[in-house]
């Protein structure tokens, strides 16, 4: 059984992971944007009414529409859906029915579906890209035509 502690510690040892303000949710830079990978569910109790957050169960990003029916089809009793997340790569996951190895895998996931490359290799963005030498910042010669 796993806890929102659980997904907590999980989601914030991801490089570059950071807690949204004002509710539970886990969002990481993409392409200079802060976006979700894993968040509570907010749940419609009633037509027509506000969703409110339920804590037994966390929105976790899938890499895609066929990872989603893979998981959803594996084990119906830990995974589901809602028609408001048709279309769209993610899984509904019970807490109380998952473990702490098999949160650790989705969040992980759901994170590597938006982390920005230089945080899944560890290396910082500086690093991957070779400093220009002084040969090279010189300005190209202007070509006169013969």
């Amino acid at each position: 059984m796993a806890t929102q502690a659980d997904v907590r510690r999980i989601a914030l040892a991801l490089p570059g992971a950071v807690e949204a303000t004002g509710r539970f949710a886990f969002e990481v830079p993409y392409k200079g944007k802060m976006r979700g990978f894993a968040w509570v569910w907010l749940e419609r109790l009633a037509p027509k009414k506000a969703r409110v957050p339920n804590a037994t169960v966390l929105a976790v990003r899938v890499a895609s529409l066929g990872q989603k029916e893979t998981i959803l089809a594996s084990d119906p009793v830990r995974f589901f859906t809602e028609p408001h997340y048709n279309g769209y790569p993610a899984v509904l996951v019970r807490l109380d029915a998952v473990t702490v190895r098999d949160l650790r895998i989705l969040i992980t996931e759901g994170w590597r579906c938006l982390a920005p490359a230089e945080a899944k290799t560890g290396k910082s963005a500086k690093t991957e890209k070779p400093a220009k030498s002084a040969k090279s910042a010189k300005p190209a010669r202007k070509r006169v035509p013969r």
